[in-house]
């Protein structure tokens, strides 16, 4: 993953969301069940956000990928699911990079 682009970086985010995503999932029966708040409020905060930010980047790629409303629906659609982030990931955000970097390599020639 070449996190020096910006796409890399949304690759980064989404993973990083999906992961506080499910790590939020783990503190809400702390919370409901055992009436232990802390460990939600802390993880909440930060999937908030990590999930603000995805949202930012998924936009400014669009930007410069001017991608179709399919795409974009199922950017943005993913933080609102669990795991889906990691399936956006593999199926268009790694693609897209694939073929960046082709794109990047075939220049050079």
């Amino acid at each position: 993953m070449n996190f020096s682009t910006k796409l890399g970086v949304l690759r980064l985010l989404a993973l990083i969301e999906g992961i506080s995503y499910l790590a939020f999932g783990l503190t809400m029966p702390l919370k409901y069940i055992y009436d232990i708040t802390g460990p939600n409020k802390v993880v909440g905060m930060a999937h908030g956000i990590l999930f603000v930010l995805y949202c930012l980047m998924v936009f400014i790629v669009n930007l410069d990928k001017k991608w179709s409303l399919k795409v974009n629906l199922l950017a943005y659609g993913a933080s609102l699911l669990p795991f889906a982030t990691f399936i956006v990931d593999a199926k268009i955000f790694k693609v897209e990079q694939a073929k960046e970097s082709l794109a990047i390599k075939n220049d050079k020639r």
